[in-house]
């Protein structure tokens, strides 16, 4: 089966921005879009399907659509849907949460929580500024696309996660800014937030530029900024958001003893990010 990008549908405004965001993606791949609307009884099932096929049909007349209506759980389902895709988009609430669909809840967390592939989960009101479109939902050459944000754990860098970042910024021609965040020595000098401040600061941005360096020579086309700042990852890339196309974190695949969980960095991002994020399982 070739690979598809795949977005969750449920008729809700939340879902068509994931549409919308997932459209354009597929675009930058040069692969077919699928949509997945998975409802526990199909005979109930709205328009939702044909609302998001005309959509697409409207802004990309020229991409391979394909459309499933599942009758199964949504989580379940959404998961299956995704094991041959080369990722799965889903609407989410974003800042100051909201009603943005059955997608955006408990569902967009049991999907990013379990997910074997990489999950893009949309905020209302932010996946389509942020994209670099022309008339006819056509990919602009002119103008510039935001940077790509990736957040690095030097303690456990996993290369699914880097290479995911760094192809999607080559893909839009973006910039990719790498945040590494680490806590403070409390007895050490510097304002909290700033950039390599004191000797562990410098010890880790020569860690961050020494992990990137083969990163940078597999993908001489993406021009690289790094920042290595004080405080919790996800406080620097909710912040760091504002002005990215997309934020890119990781998320290990190994089970708790409560089941899966999507970390404090992602449900940061989540509750105060302002831009798509994609989360990409790891071992």
């Amino acid at each position: 089966m070739p690979r598809t990008v795949i977005v969750g549908v449920d008729g809700s405004p939340g879902s068509l921005v994931a549409v919308d965001w997932a459209a354009r993606e597929a675009r930058y791949r040069d692969v077919p879009l699928r949509l997945v609307h998975a409802v526990r009884h199909p005979a109930e099932a709205d328009d939702a399907l044909r609302e998001a096929e005309a959509r697409i049909a409207r802004r990309h007349p020229d991409l391979r659509i394909d459309s499933d209506l599942v009758a199964a759980e949504p989580v379940p389902a959404l998961l299956t849907a995704a094991e041959d895709a080369e990722l799965l988009v889903l609407g989410s609430p974003g800042p100051g949460g909201g009603v943005a669909g059955l997608l955006a809840g408990s569902v967009a967390d049991g999907v990013v929580a379990r997910s074997r592939r990489p999950v893009v989960l949309v905020p209302v009101g932010r996946g389509q500024e942020k994209h670099r479109t022309g008339a006819g939902g056509t990919v602009s050459q002119t103008t510039a696309v935001p940077d790509v944000v990736l957040g690095l754990d030097l303690t456990d860098p996993h290369d699914a996660v880097a290479e995911f970042a760094f192809d999607a910024a080559l893909r839009r021609a973006a910039g990719l800014r790498v945040v590494h965040g680490w806590s403070a020595d409390p007895y050490a000098h510097g304002e909290v937030g700033a950039s390599h401040a004191g000797p562990r600061g410098v010890t880790s941005g020569r860690a961050l530029s020494e992990l990137l360096e083969r990163w940078r020579e597999k993908f001489p086309g993406v021009e690289v900024s790094e920042q290595a700042v004080i405080g919790t990852a996800g406080t620097h890339l909710a912040e760091a958001s504002g002005s990215a196309s997309l934020v890119v974190v990781g998320r290990t695949e190994r089970r708790m003893p409560v089941g899966a969980a999507i970390g404090p960095v992602t449900q940061a991002l989540l509750q105060h990010g302002s831009a798509p994020v994609a989360v990409v399982p790891h071992p």
